[in-house]
C-alpha cells in the first residue's frame, strides 16, 4: 500500500493545470496546498519511521512502477511549463491570477523539475541522466548535478561544500552562497575533468559549456517566441525553484559539521550529518528526499529504497513545514539551535 503514496507527486501538475485555466484565489492552490494544508496536517501526524523488509529490497529495486511515476510526470512538467509560457503573455501583471500563476510553476519548477532531476541524475544510466538534466534545464540550474554529485556529496558538512548551511547563518544569505558557489565549483570540477582527459576546457565535452548554450537557446527562444514579458516571468519562476532549491539545501545540513582526524582529513560522512524527517506527505512529494542520511550513504540508491536511521538528527516536522518555519528565521534559529546544542551533548 505505501509504495501508491508517492502518487501523490500527481496531485501538483493537476493542481498547477487548475491554476493556469482558473481565475481567482483558485489560482493559488498549489501555494494554499503544500505551503498551507501540507504543513498542518504534518502538525498532527505522526511520522512513520517503517523501512522495508530487508527480503523484499531486491524486488523493490527492480520494481519499474517506481521508475514510471518519475517518467510519466516528466511529459506533463513539459507541457504545464510551456501551457505557462502561453497563458502569463495574456495574464495582467499584478493581478491575483498573475501572482498565482507564477507561483505555481515556481513551485512545479523546484519539485518535479529540480528535485526530480536529481533524483534522476544519480541514476546509473546515461538516458535517465539526460532526463534528469532536461529536467534542470527548465529551471536554467543545470550545473547542479555536476557540483551536487562530484563536490555536495563528498565535501558536505564541511566548511568546502557551498550547500551546506552554517550554524546561525542568514537564509538569504546562503541562497546565494550556495547557488552561486555551487556554479563556481561546477565549472572547476568540469574544467578539472577536462585537464585530467587532456581536453581542451570549452571543449563540447564539457558539460559547463554544454549546459551554458543550453541555457542561452532556451532563453533566446522564449524571447523570440513571446517576447519580454513572458521572458522575464520565465525568468522569476526560474528563480522562485532554485530559490526552493536552496532553502531545502539549508535545511538538510544545517549547522552539522564533519569533525577533522588526527592526519588533518575530515571523517566520513555519517548518518548523523543531515537532518531528516519521516512525515509522510513531506516523503512522498520529494521522494523520500527527507531520508537524507542514508541518501548520503549511497546516492545511486533508488528513492523507494531510502531507510530512516534512528540515530539520524530529526526534524520536528516535514520538508514543507521546516522551509516555512526557514522563513521565519527567529523562530528557526530558537528551534534548530536548540536541537543542535543537544546533539552537541550527545556527543
Amino acid at each position: 500500500m505505501k509504495k501508491y503514496y508517492f502518487l501523490f507527486i500527481y496531485s501538483l501538475p493537476l493542481f498547477v493545470y487548475i491554476s493556469l485555466v482558473s481565475t481567482g484565489w483558485k489560482t493559488l492552490l498549489p501555494v494554499l496546498i503544500y505551503f498551507g494544508l501540507v504543513p498542518l496536517i504534518e502538525l498532527f501526524f505522526q511520522p512513520d519511521p517503517s523501512n522495508i523488509d530487508k527480503s523484499l529490497e531486491s524486488k523493490m529495486k527492480e520494481d519499474t512502477f517506481y521508475d514510471w511515476i518519475i517518467l510519466l510526470i516528466i511529459p506533463l512538467h513539459l507541457f504545464l511549463l510551456i501551457k505557462f509560457l502561453f497563458v502569463i503573455d495574456t495574464t495582467v501583471v499584478g493581478s491575483i491570477e498573475f501572482y498565482g500563476r507564477m507561483s505555481s510553476i515556481g513551485i512545479m519548477l523546484g519539485v518535479s523539475g529540480i528535485n526530480l532531476g536529481h533524483e534522476l541524475g544519480h541514476r546509473n544510466n546515461k538516458g535517465l541522466q539526460y532526463l534528469g538534466e532536461l529536467l534542470l534545464l527548465t529551471s536554467l540550474n543545470t550545473h547542479f548535478l555536476p557540483y551536487h554529485n562530484a563536490g555536495h556529496h563528498l565535501n558536505v558538512a564541511t566548511p568546502k561544500d557551498a550547500a551546506t548551511a552554517r550554524k546561525n547563518e542568514l537564509l538569504v544569505l546562503f541562497w546565494f552562497r550556495s547557488h552561486f558557489g555551487s556554479y563556481i565549483e561546477a565549472w572547476k570540477l568540469e574544467n578539472k575533468r577536462m585537464h585530467m582527459r587532456n581536453k581542451f576546457i570549452f571543449s563540447l565535452e564539457n558539460r559547463m559549456v554544454v549546459y551554458t548554450i543550453l541555457n542561452a537557446l532556451l532563453v533566446s527562444t522564449i524571447f523570440f517566441l513571446f517576447g519580454v514579458k513572458v521572458l522575464l516571468s520565465f525568468l522569476i519562476v526560474a528563480i522562485i525553484g532554485i530559490v526552493l532549491l536552496e532553502t531545502v539545501n539549508y535545511i538538510e545540513h544545517y549547522g552539522l559539521l564533519r569533525k577533522k582526524n588526527e592526519n588533518g582529513r575530515y571523517e566520513k560522512v555519517k548518518h548523523y550529518h543531515s537532518w531528516n524527517s519521516d512525515h509522510i506527505i513531506g516523503r512522498s512529494m520529494m521522494f523520500n528526499l527527507s531520508r537524507h542520511a542514508d541518501h548520503h550513504y549511497n546516492g545511486s540508491k533508488k528513492y523507494q529504497l531510502l531507510k530512516s536511521i534512528e540515530s539520524s538528527p530529526q526534524m520536528p516536522t516535514g520538508y514543507p513545514g521546516m522551509m516555512l518555519i526557514a522563513l521565519l528565521q527567529p523562530l528557526w534559529f530558537f528551534i534548530m539551535n536548540k536541537k543542535l546544542k543537544e546533539l552537541t551533548n550527545e556527543d
